[in-house]
């Protein structure tokens, strides 16, 4: 059975989200942020793969850490997403404290419909929900969808970022609420 926890991280109220099973050992994470946080909660577990969101700081920010921990972690993302996220400028960290760049073996780029496998009988399916920023990608994972920043309920999709597109935010938005129709929203940030 699958079970879907959260941490709210400490920048921007970012949510990283925790899926596992009771009977493994293996986690999978819904984007990444305090990475310490991610630690006290999976305990001895293995974190297996990162499902990005979209390639923005605060959504990225605990990468390097997980990475160094667990280096045989997958991150998935789109080819915009791997490109954002080896550059600080486009992923924003160059403005926060800490300048930060992943790239390297991990990164696997994903697209539209393509099913992740995540455990035995646990499939992601990845749709493409631009418009926040052409990274942004929903994931539906059993009854919960996954949506970031394309995405938070009670909140207009903020496109006021370089690249992003106010129309394809919209036509996203319209997208996910189609998909949602069976499904939990579990969006990028929390939602007070």
């Amino acid at each position: 059975m699958l079970y879907v926890d959260k941490i709210v991280n400490s920048i921007f109220d970012s949510i990283t989200w925790l899926l596992s099973e009771t009977e493994s050992n293996q986690v999978w994470l819904v984007d990444c942020g305090d990475f310490d946080l991610i630690i006290d909660k999976i305990g001895n577990k293995h974190v297996t793969g990162v499902l990005l969101t979209h390639a923005h700081f605060d959504h990225i920010y605990g990468l390097p850490a997980l990475i160094e921990r667990f280096p045989e972690c997958k991150i998935y993302t789109n080819d915009i997403g791997r490109e954002t996220l080896s550059d600080s400028k486009l992923n924003m960290s160059l403005y926060h404290e800490t300048p930060l760049t992943v790239d390297g073996t991990q990164i696997q780029i994903c697209s539209e419909n393509e099913k992740i496998s995540l455990s035995k009988g646990v499939k992601a399916t990845v749709y493409e929900t631009p418009g926040h920023h052409p990274s942004c990608l929903t994931f539906m994972v059993g009854d919960y969808l996954f949506t970031g920043d394309a995405y938070i309920p009670g909140i207009k999709v903020f496109t006021g970022f370089p690249h992003s597109n106010r129309r394809q935010a919209q036509e996203s938005v319209e997208r996910i609420l189609q998909l949602a129709a069976n499904c939990l929203i579990m969006p990028g940030h929390k939602v007070i």
